[in-house]
C-alpha cells in the first residue's frame, strides 16, 4: 500500500472498529419484526438452502411466491446462506453478523466517496462515523428482514463510486479511457445488483446527475447520455417492481388516495426524516399516518410551512454555493420512492428508507466541514470540528446502545413500539402472534380484541382470535368470530378452512365438508384442505369419498407424506390393499418411518 494511503487505511479501519464496537449489542438480538416471517420464519426456500431455491428466487420475477412484494433475489439467497450457516428462528445471529459486516462496510464505503470527492480523509471519517453510529442505522441490523436495506446500499455505494472513477479516468489521456470504460461497466453491474437487492435503488441514475451538476461539475448533453443505459434499467425495475408488487402485496395509487395527500405526505416526512436525523430520539419501526393528513389541523399546517420556509432557503442559497440544494436534493430522489406517492404500507415513514439517501446530505456536510476547516486559523477550527464531530459521536453512540437495548426479544420490541404508538392496529396484531407462540394465550386474546377495537374488518385479527379462543376450548366463540370474517370477506379462504375445523370438533360432520369444498373452491391448490376433508369423510364412513380427497391432496402436494399415507388408509378400509401397497412404495422415498407404520397396516 502506498504510504500516502497509509492514514487513510488508518482511519477507515479506526471508525469501522468504533461502528463495530457501537452497534456490537445487535449480535445478540433476538426480537422478530413485522414481516420476519415472510423472510424467515414461513420461507420454506430460505429454509431449504440449494440452486433449486436460488433458481426460484431468480426467476419468480413478477410473482414472488414466498415473500409478498417486488422483486428481490439477491436479498433472499443472502438470507437462505446464513441459513444454511446455522442461522434460525431461535439464533439469529447468523442474520445479524452478515448484516453487521454489511453495515460496516456501507461506513467505509461512504468514506471513500467523500474522500474522492473533497479529498480530505479526516473529514470524510469523522462524517462517516457520524453515520455509522447514528441511531437511525439501528433498524436494518437486527431487523432480518431489512437484509435489503443494507444489501441495496452496497451495491449502490460502489455503484457511485465507479461512477466517480468512470468521470474521473474519462477526463484523463486517450488511453486512460478503456479504463474508465471498465469503471462505467463496474457502475452498471453494480446498479444492477442494487436493484435486485431493493428496487428503492432505482432513482440512482438521477443521483448521478445531480453529482454531475455538484460537487464533479461536468453537467453536459455527455453526461445525461451517459444514463441512458441506466435509466433503461431502472425503468424496467420499476415497471417490475409496480407489477410485482401489485400481484403479491399491497399498493395504493395515487387516484385512489386523492391527490392532495400527496404533497402533504411529502412535506410531513420533509421535515419528520429532517428532525429525526437531528434529534434521534423515541425511534421506532412503526411511525403511523396522522389521523388527520389535512391543513386543518394545526401540526400539518406548521409542518407545510416549516417545509416551504426549507426548500425557499435551499433555492436562495444557491448564490453561494451549490451544495445545500444539491445534497438535499440527492437526499430526496433517493428517498422518493418510499415517500408513499404509491401506498405500499401502513406506515408514513421509517428509519430504514433514510439509511441511503442519507449520502445526500453527508455530501453536503462534508463539503461545508471541508469550507470550515480551510483558510486561516486552519488548526483551530479544524480542533473544533474535530471535538464536535466526537461528542455528537459519543451522544448517537449512547443512542444507538438504547434503542438496540428494545431489540432484545420481540415482546421488548412491540412493547416499545405501543409505547410511542398505543394505538398502533398493526403492533398489537403482531404482539397478539408472538404472544400466542409463547403460550400466553390470554394476553392474545386480549391484544386480538384491542386490534378488532382499532380495526373492526380486520379479518386476519378475527381469523387469529377464532384459533386462539378455538385452543383455549371456547369453541362457539371461535365460530362467531369465523362467521365475522365471512360477513366481511365471504371468499376468505383461512375462515372457510378454520370454520371447516371448528365444526369438525363439533362433531357437525355434514357442515365440516361444506366448509372444506368451499375453502377449496376458493384455493384448490391447498394439500391440506383436502386432507383434511379426506379425514372427515372417513369419519363418515365414505371411504370412496375419502380416497378421492386425499389422492387429489397427493396430487396438489407430491411431496406430501402424510398425504400418501392417509390414502393408503383410505384404500385398506375401502378394500383396495394392491392400491395401498402402491402408495407405500411412493411413501419409502418420502418418509421410512411412515412408510413403515403403513406396511404394518397393510399386514396386519
Amino acid at each position: 500500500m502506498p504510504k500516502k494511503l497509509m492514514p487513510a487505511a488508518v482511519l477507515i479501519v479506526a471508525v469501522c472498529a468504533a461502528v463495530a464496537a457501537v452497534h456490537w449489542p445487535a449480535l445478540s438480538a433476538r426480537a422478530l419484526s413485522f414481516d420476519d416471517d415472510e423472510y424467515l420464519t414461513g420461507n420454506v426456500l430460505v429454509q431449504k438452502p440449494s440452486w433449486t431455491s436460488a433458481k426460484r428466487f431468480i426467476t419468480e420475477i413478477l410473482a414472488p411466491s414466498t415473500v409478498k412484494g417486488y422483486y428481490q433475489p439477491l436479498t433472499m439467497i443472502s438470507l437462505m446462506a446464513d441459513y444454511a450457516l446455522g442461522g434460525r428462528k431461535n439464533n439469529l445471529m447468523p442474520f445479524h453478523r452478515t448484516s453487521l459486516i454489511l453495515h460496516i462496510a456501507n461506513t467505509a464505503l461512504i468514506i471513500v466517496l467523500l474522500y474522492l470527492l473533497f479529498g480530505q480523509i479526516w473529514i470524510a471519517a469523522g462524517v462517516g462515523l457520524l453515520f455509522g453510529v447514528h441511531p437511525m442505522t439501528v433498524e436494518p441490523i437486527p431487523w432480518v428482514g431489512e437484509r435489503k436495506t443494507l444489501l441495496a446500499a452496497f451495491f449502490s455505494l460502489w455503484s457511485l463510486i465507479f461512477y466517480f472513477l468512470f468521470t474521473i479516468y474519462y477526463l484523463r489521456t486517450a488511453s486512460s479511457k478503456r479504463q474508465a470504460f471498465k469503471f462505467y461497466i463496474g457502475s452498471f453491474i453494480a446498479y444492477l445488483l442494487a436493484l435486485m437487492s431493493k428496487p428503492t435503488s432505482t432513482p440512482l441514475p438521477v443521483v448521478m446527475l445531480l453529482m454531475d451538476y455538484w460537487p464533479l461539475r461536468r453537467i453536459s448533453r455527455r453526461a445525461i447520455l451517459e444514463k441512458v443505459p441506466f435509466f433503461v434499467l431502472g425503468g424496467i425495475s420499476a415497471i417490475i417492481t409496480v407489477v410485482s408488487q401489485s400481484r403479491t402485496g399491497k399498493t395504493v395509487m395515487p387516484s385512489q388516495s386523492g391527490l392532495m395527500r400527496i404533497p402533504l405526505v411529502l412535506c410531513h416526512n420533509i421535515i419528520f426524516y429532517l428532525y429525526k436525523m437531528i434529534w434521534p430520539v423515541n425511534l421506532s419501526s412503526h411511525y403511523a399516518f396522522p389521523e388527520s393528513l389535512t391543513l386543518s389541523e394545526p401540526m400539518m399546517s406548521a409542518i407545510v410551512t416549516g417545509a416551504c420556509i426549507l426548500i425557499t432557503i435551499l433555492v436562495l442559497s444557491l448564490r453561494w454555493t451549490r451544495a445545500a440544494l444539491t445534497g438535499w436534493l440527492i437526499f430526496f430522489v433517493a428517498i422518493l420512492p418510499t415517500m408513499q406517492i404509491i401506498g405500499f404500507t401502513n406506515v408514513i415513514a421509517a428509519d430504514k428508507f433514510v439509511y441511503l439517501p442519507s449520502v445526500g446530505l453527508l455530501m453536503a456536510l462534508a463539503y461545508f466541514l471541508c469550507r470550515l476547516c480551510a483558510g486561516e486559523r486552519r488548526l483551530v477550527r479544524c480542533t473544533i470540528v474535530a471535538a464536535v464531530i466526537f461528542v455528537l459521536a459519543g451522544a448517537e453512540s449512547a443512542g444507538t446502545r438504547r434503542y438496540l437495548a428494545d431489540w432484545r426479544d420481540t415482546i421488548s420490541l412491540y412493547e416499545h413500539m405501543l409505547a410511542l404508538t398505543p394505538d398502533a392496529a398493526t403492533v398489537h396484531y403482531n404482539m397478539g402472534v408472538e404472544l400466542t407462540a409463547l403460550g400466553r394465550t390470554d394476553e392474545a386474546i386480549a391484544r386480538y380484541r384491542r386490534v378488532i377495537e382499532l380495526r373492526p374488518d380486520s379479518v386476519d385479527a378475527h381469523n387469529n382470535l377464532g384459533v386462539t379462543l378455538e385452543s383455549a376450548g371456547n369453541l362457539n366463540e371461535a365460530i362467531s368470530q369465523y362467521h365475522q370474517v365471512l360477513q366481511i370477506d365471504p371468499n376468505d379462504f383461512e375462515a372457510r378452512y378454520n370454520l371447516g375445523g371448528a365444526m369438525e370438533k363439533q362433531g357437525n360432520l355434514k357442515e365440516a365438508v361444506n366448509c372444506y369444498r368451499q375453502a377449496l373452491r376458493i384455493r384448490p391448490d391447498s394439500a391440506e384442505t383436502y386432507n383434511n376433508l379426506g379425514y372427515v369423510y372417513g369419519k363418515l364412513g365414505r371411504w370412496q369419498k375419502a380416497a378421492e380427497a386425499f389422492r387429489q391432496a397427493t396430487k396438489v402436494g407430491p411431496d406430501n407424506a402424510g398425504a400418501h399415507y392417509n390414502l393408503g388408509a383410505a384404500y385398506l378400509a375401502a378394500g383396495d390393499s394392491n392400491s395401498a401397497l402402491e402408495e407405500y412404495k411412493t411413501l419409502k422415498t418420502l418418509d421410512a418411518e411412515m412408510a413403515n407404520k403403513l406396511f404394518n397396516l397393510i399386514h396386519k
